[in-house]
């Protein structure tokens, strides 16, 4: 059965208006995407801590799907009007045809190659390269899928100091995709703490898919949490300047750091702020981000 689907372009303060009033004339789904995105306009919507997260885009595309009889040009201008936007607003109408639309979404992820033996596959893909190291992992609630430059910093990262015998941290774990990552590069053990027990689950999760043992937990457990050999953390520059005593307590003497998420003006201040107890530099960059290493004095 075809579907209709309703565009709308708005600004960000009536977004969320506007979606529960499509939705409450009739809209089976409504998608909110940056207007700009896949340009260089397009921005994350994500916040440092102390900063009011952003909850839209400037520019927004707003995308409603109705069922092929809807009168859209009765329901829209009402859905406007509720949302306090003017019903003279434009917007345009596409018939959508009916669709496997868990494969249409599947198709917008593709297996990644990270470095030449490292890959991050969809569960729905067939290895490109079953002899390589494969992490399945599908996009979910968690943070960490090996598209964001942040992540894939770490990745490169692993692959190159992960030993037989190392232990690995990785806090702020999301996914669980750099504890997963290690392990299949050969580490001895590896764990991941988040605050966020959705992301442990999902981390658990990902892990036994990937048929791997790695250990996760919540960091408001009171289980302490012992230090280890490699520790990585892909979080922000905030959190990271935050927890540098924790990650310093948390990384044995002459052990190895790793963190990212880190944007190119923000490199310094990171540094200053674990000075005191390890030797870091900016080792690799990404599309704006950095990744910076070091060794625990």
């Amino acid at each position: 059965m075809p579907w209709l689907c309703a565009i709308l372009h708005v600004a960000e303060p009536a977004v969320e208006e506007l979606s529960d009033a499509l939705l409450a004339a009739g809209a089976l789904a409504v998608d909110v995407q940056d207007a700009a995105a896949g340009t260089a306009a397009e921005r994350p919507i994500f916040a440092e801590p102390g900063e009011a997260p952003a909850t839209g885009w400037q520019a927004n595309r707003v995308s409603a799907l109705f069922p092929i009889d809807a009168d859209l040009h009765v329901l829209i201008p009402q859905a406007l009007a509720e949302a306090g936007i003017a019903p003279a607003s434009e917007f345009r109408v596409e018939r959508v045809e009916d669709a496997d639309w868990v494969r249409l979404t599947q198709s917008q992820f593709q297996p990644l190659q990270i470095t030449p033996r490292l890959w991050v596959v969809p569960s729905w893909h067939e290895l490109p390269d079953p002899a390589a190291v494969n992490i399945v992992l599908d996009p979910g609630v968690a943070f960490g899928t090996g598209a964001h430059p942040t992540t894939r910093l770490c990745l490169r990262w692993l692959d190159t100091v992960v030993t037989p015998d190392a232990d690995v941290l990785d806090y702020g774990c999301g996914s669980g995709i750099l504890a997963i990552a290690a392990m299949k590069l050969g580490a001895r053990s590896a764990r991941g703490i988040d605050i966020d027990p959705q992301a442990v689950l999902a981390a658990q999760d990902n892990a036994e898919r990937n048929r791997v043992k790695a250990d996760f937990a919540a960091a408001a457990d009171d289980a302490p949490v012992r230090p280890a050999r490699i520790v990585v953390a892909n979080i922000l520059a905030n959190p990271l300047t935050v927890l540098a005593p924790l990650l310093a307590r948390l990384t044995l003497p002459g052990g190895r750091i790793a963190l990212s998420g880190i944007l190119s003006e923000q490199t310094q201040s990171v540094l200053d702020a674990y000075a005191s107890n390890f030797d870091m530099q900016s080792t690799d960059h990404d599309d704006g981000w950095v990744l910076l290493t070091g060794f625990r004095r």
